[in-house]
């Protein structure tokens, strides 16, 4: 949204002028105002999707499937057979609607996944801070930005002391670059230190970030999975085509005429190349992140899904992931010359309530039940710097009630104790003090306080006990991940012995280690052993995470990692599967792969079982395709060059084509039990089982062919309506056979996938029986190919169970 004024017009515009001319001021605009200009200047959202759906759509016309049917069908037209040029267009019409409509609804589910994680920015409106989605500020808002946002518009700043911005993403410049009052903060930019007031100058597209995004089109990578079910489309569309040649040519030299031979073989390609498949893993990816979405864990790179159902090793935050984040203030330990009072009060003036931080809650909280008239309400704060992650503290400037300006500083004891004058008199006893609660398993603060605003000579005033007790949870589901082959790995800010106290209670394992260990060893080896054998990291940096995930990784471990911070984001993109956790920073969120909005281990375990749940079904899907076009490309190929026969019409291609796939579209929403091992693709099996079925299939083909021939003395024309209906039927009881890895019976098929095929294939039935577009076979003939598939379905069954044992 642009206002009429550039972000590089506003760099040059004194502040009181741009309020002016955006017509807005300090106190922030009122709602209608901005529902107004939002109406006026916004993005038309409807009218962008309309244009995308309809692009999508003539994105199924085109591309190799969609030329081979419209040649098949050029052909047929040029050959005046208009009963085959008709169902052939009329597959081309229905692969295209069917395609759009599954890929529509995994665009919507999407969207709607996005929409739940879209940014949101603190606004003031009508006089009051709230929060509103960034997609929605308009020029003349005022916003407030904190560490680890990442800024929501081009901003002109207007209040506070300073903003540290991270701006690699727009310039390439690898330092933050350090913001003031008066300077502009640019959409896309990630706060790294500081807090500030800022006045929005444009938005969306107009802005710098919005105006180089759209000079380049996005990047879209391939997952592993995509990848392979790539790997295997192209492995089914270079059999096809070189079995359609050879085909080809054996007829020609037979004299056979050349157009008829050309519909063929186009038609065989398209009813062997895996039409479906994009849809397929479309859906299927849509369905399992809608599914995660509903346990509170949303997917924002659906390629994560596969990664998450291969994880080996979980680098679990302790605060809020395995305890519960509700921190209680045990009682302080005051040091010589300070009272319990002073403790508390001095580490309230280091607090804020407007960032919501939990342990400024919890103090605030205990001050103002210590202090019922609140008497941190007559010290007015002059300057205050928030907690920093790289620094460990919060500190302030305060002018106490008689106007004497001193500073207070709370964060780690042992940064705190850094800056106390008497430090090394003391330093034993701070110690001692932490050592002590941390064994009882508490977290613990230091505070310090100086006599003057410009005076360095800190005093420490004592310790704060901060309590965070295990979830209720957590012991179960860390027993669970365990089962599942997941090891799990508590990594923790706080003190060794406070990770070894919680560990303890949740039965994680006692093999903490500081992560300072990890940079003194220089052999990579030995790091990489160390890593893999503990159980847990105390006193970790963000960096150290980092460190941590390529020590695993060098290990051959998929790693999933879960983070809350700004610093946490090289961590999470470095993993294999980056977790945000519940309440993390816009940055946390907008690097990681999947976003909790649930506090807890037990949502990440319901997203490792979905992703194997998808994996299974993909790994169903990649033998059943396979093994099919096996199945179907050598019987009709072999039956050609063989026997000079033609067993199927090109008619019956089509319809076998569309028939098949209508139900395996379905696969996406079917039931499937996930393994408690990491999954990975072991493609000796998949080609090796679907090999196996393959070849069964053409072998009972060739001896339900004999069987028509020289049994039943069948007619040719009956002949192929009788195969026809043995391949339809064949091709079902194949994904039948394919779904489950024991006994067809042993997991129930879905609902959509059972009466996609029952309708499918009774309406095959009544083709043969009738003779819908097929020559009629009546029920008699009918009746002998269920009973033949039948069999073949129950024999299959039986030789399929121990081959999967074998091929594990």
């Amino acid at each position: 949204m642009n206002s009429g004024i550039t972000t590089e017009e506003a760099k040059s515009i004194d502040i009181e002028e741009l309020l002016k001319k955006l017509s807005a001021d300090k106190k922030g605009l009122s709602a209608s105002v901005a529902k107004d200009r939002l109406q006026k200047y916004g993005y038309n959202e409807i009218t962008e999707k309309k244009k995308s759906q309809v692009l999508k759509l003539l994105s199924f016309f085109n591309g190799p499937i969609a030329w081979m049917i419209e040649a098949a069908a050029i052909i047929s037209a040029l050959i005046h057979n208009w009963l085959d040029f008709g169902v052939i267009f009329a597959l081309l019409m229905v692969n295209a609607v069917v395609g759009f409509i599954q890929e529509k609804k995994a665009d919507d589910a999407i969207d709607l996944l996005k929409q739940k994680l879209a940014l949101q920015a603190r606004a003031l409106r009508d006089g009051k801070w709230t929060d509103v989605p960034a997609r929605e500020l308009v020029p003349g808002d005022i916003v407030h930005v904190k560490l680890g946002d990442i800024v929501p518009a081009d901003v002109k700043l207007i209040k506070g002391e300073y903003l540290l911005a991270d701006e690699a993403a727009l310039t390439g410049e690898s330092l933050p670059a350090e913001k003031h009052v008066s300077d502009v903060a640019y959409s896309g930019s990630v706060a790294k230190k500081g807090e500030m007031d800022a006045l929005v100058v444009t938005t969306g597209m107009s802005t710098f970030f919005g105006k180089t995004a759209a000079l380049v089109e996005e990047v879209k990578t391939q997952s592993h999975l995509q990848k392979v079910l790539a790997k295997i489309g192209n492995f089914l569309i270079i059999l096809a085509i070189a079995m359609v040649v050879v085909t080809f040519v054996i007829t020609y030299m037979r004299g056979k005429d050349l157009l008829d031979m050309l519909t063929l073989a186009l038609v065989i390609i398209v009813a062997s190349i895996p039409i479906a498949m994009p849809a397929v893993l479309s859906v299927s990816m849509a369905v399992g992140a809608i599914n995660l979405s509903k346990k509170k864990a949303i997917v924002s790179h659906l390629a994560a899904i596969e990664e998450v159902a291969g994880m080996d090793i979980l680098c679990s935050d302790k605060t809020g992931t395995i305890t519960q984040n509700k921190l209680t203030l045990a009682d302080v330990v005051p040091f010589k010359g300070f009272t319990d009072k002073d403790v508390l009060l001095n580490a309230s003036l280091a607090c804020t309530e407007e960032g919501e931080d939990p342990i400024d809650m919890a103090i605030l909280g205990k001050t103002k039940q210590v202090f019922p008239d609140d008497a941190t309400a007559n010290y007015n704060i002059i300057d205050f710097k928030p907690f920093d992650p790289v620094i460990k503290r919060a500190e302030a400037i305060v002018e106490s009630p008689d106007g004497k300006r001193f500073r207070v500083a709370k964060g780690a004891p042992q940064v705190i104790l850094s800056l106390a004058s008497n430090k090394d008199s003391i330093q034993a006893k701070v110690n001692e003090g932490v050592n002590t609660l941390a064994a009882k398993g508490y977290r613990t603060l230091g505070v310090a306080w100086t006599s003057g605003a410009d005076d360095k000579n800190w005093q420490f005033v004592g310790l704060i006990p901060l309590y965070d007790p295990p979830r209720a949870d957590s012991k179960h589901t860390i027993d669970t991940a365990e089962s599942m082959g997941i090891d799990v790995k508590m990594v923790t800010g706080d003190h060794e012995a406070i990770a070894k106290e919680v560990a303890q209670q949740v039965d994680l394992g006692t093999n903490i280690l500081p992560a300072t260990k990890l940079l003194e060893i220089k052999s990579d080896s030995e790091a990489e052993r160390l890593v893999e054998d503990a159980d847990g990291f105390a006193q970790v940096f963000p960096e150290h995470k980092y460190h941590i995930v390529e020590l695993l990784q060098g290990k051959q471990h998929i790693v999933g990692m879960t983070g809350d911070g700004v610093n946490d984001a090289p961590a999470l993109k470095k993993a294999d599967a980056g977790i945000a956790v519940s309440g993390a920073t816009d940055a946390a969120r907008s690097a990681a792969d999947i976003v909790l909005t649930l506090p807890g281990l037990s949502v990440i375990i319901d997203a490792v079982k979905e992703s194997r749940k998808i994996f299974q079904r993909m790994n169903s899907y990649a033998i059943y395709r396979i093994a099919e076009t096996i199945a179907l490309l050598f019987f009709i190929t072999l039956s050609i060059i063989i026997f000079d026969f033609y067993p199927l019409t090109a008619l019956m291609i089509i319809m076998l084509a569309l028939l098949n796939d209508v139900p395996i579209m379905t696969i996406a929403y079917d039931n499937v039990h996930y393994h408690n091992k990491p999954e990975k693709w072991n493609m000796k099996a998949v080609l090796g089982m679907a090999t196996v079925l393959g070849v069964i299939g053409v072998i009972f083909s060739f001896a339900f062919l004999f069987i028509g021939m020289h049994v039943l003395h069948l007619k040719t024309e009956e002949i192929m309506s009788f195969m026809f209906l043995q391949l339809v039927a064949m091709g079902t009881f194949t994904l039948f056979l394919t779904r489950t890895r024991g006994h067809f019976w042993s997991i129930k098929p879905c609902g959509a996938l059972l009466w996609s095929a029952v309708i499918t294939k009774v309406f095959a039935t009544l083709m043969v029986v009738y003779g819908l577009l097929v020559p009629a076979i009546g029920w008699q003939l009918t009746g002998i190919v269920w009973g033949y598939c039948l069999f073949y379905f129950v024999i299959v069954d039986f030789i399929k169970v121990p081959l999967f044992k074998k091929w594990g």
